[in-house]
């Protein structure tokens, strides 16, 4: 049993960024066959976002869990989102909406989401972090967090100022643990130094630690995902590990190898040492395909797509030319707003980065 929360019942959860899809719909019956087969399998653990799938994530999870089991068979963590709301004033009308739109009368755990420097000051000056301990009083939230994207030192900064606290939710995988920009690792140890239990987003960075060369899977004798999301669950701190999960396949594998979990052997961590070595050898453009940048892009371009062709033209792999030409605004035609770069988690530099997958092709 976890000892920080007793109710999560196993260490894996099922992160709702990436249902699948038919065309630029959900596809309902698909996700509750999922829903079904994940919560079947003895796991209970959702996880979801206003912004996730355009707004769509929370009233998915109302059609294909909340609408369809007993309030007691699932933890739902939701998050406050800036963006979605300006002023103090808006908090409780957009709290009162995920509620509504997700179909319950409580969460779980809320998190203040994508948590940094400029967004504790922003959330600080809302009063925001005192109003979400005023809704968990009131019992419409068990347990208050956050997601994080910033440096070691923020974290510290910020679980100081405010130690009500309870869990954080990190980027956490193999690729990233030691990565300068990300400090999964020195990010971790702050947790653990604030006695602070810690939620994994992106344990296979996007699906890129799901999809490695060959001469890293002819190392493995499971899946790739496999090796990450266990990386990610062997930390003695960690009490969640995500997995954004697409089609029934990924669901069955993961499930496969969680529902019994056993952390990696030393034998397996010395292997993870060797896929990192690989997978960094490829020069990937690090975007985990979150898509928070595509939502208020000008010029209505699929950032993650481009970078996903530039990331497989990169590998040598076939059909590039004719997925970069199916993609209907190419990256010539960003505007240098900068908007994205405002949004994106992983801080990277995507007028640059377009530019050159506009050279590239």
């Amino acid at each position: 049993m976890n000892t920080f929360f007793p109710e999560i019942q196993k260490n894996f959860g099922f992160g709702c960024m990436r249902f699948p899809k038919i065309g630029e719909e959900v596809d309902i019956p698909a996700v509750e066959k999922m829903v079904d087969a994940f919560l079947a399998a003895g796991f209970n653990y959702f996880d979801t976002a206003r912004p996730y799938h355009g707004g769509m994530s929370e009233t998915v999870l109302q059609k294909t869990l909340t609408s369809r089991y007993p309030r007691e068979r699932y933890l739902l963590t939701d998050k406050l989102t800036p963006g979605c709301f300006e002023t103090e004033e808006e908090i409780l009308p957009f709290f009162q909406s995920q509620l509504e739109r997700c179909g319950v009368d409580y969460f779980d755990f809320y998190l203040f989401h994508a948590n940094s420097a400029k967004r504790h000051e922003f959330f600080s000056s809302v009063h925001a972090y005192d109003i979400v301990q005023e809704l968990k009083a009131q019992g419409k939230i068990r347990h208050v967090g956050m997601s994080f994207h910033d440096t070691a030192e923020v974290l510290d900064k910020i679980l100081t100022d405010r130690p009500e606290i309870e869990v954080v939710q990190l980027q956490f995988n193999y690729a990233d643990y030691l990565d300068p920009k990300v400090q999964s690792k020195a990010c971790y140890d702050v947790c653990v130094k604030h006695g602070k239990p810690v939620l994994v987003m992106e344990p296979v960075k996007g699906g890129s630690l799901a999809n490695l060369p060959s001469k890293a899977t002819e190392l493995l004798t499971a899946s790739p995902a496999s090796y990450a999301i266990r990386f990610a669950a062997s930390f003695e701190n960690i009490v969640m590990v995500l997995s954004g999960m697409s089609n029934m396949e990924q669901v069955m594998d993961n499930i496969g190898y969680m529902k019994d979990f056993q952390p990696l052997t030393e034998e397996e961590f010395a292997l993870i040492e060797k896929l990192r070595t690989i997978y960094q050898a490829q020069h990937r453009i690090p975007c985990t395909a979150c898509r928070y940048c595509t939502d208020g892009c000008p010029a209505s371009i699929d950032i993650p797509g481009l970078f996903a062709c530039m990331n497989d033209k990169r590998e040598g792999k076939e059909g590039v030319e004719e997925a970069y030409a199916a993609q209907e605004n190419k990256a010539d035609a960003c505007l240098e707003c900068g908007q994205c770069e405002k949004e994106c988690p992983q801080h990277l530099h995507i007028r640059e980065l377009l530019k050159e997958v506009a050279a590239a092709f």
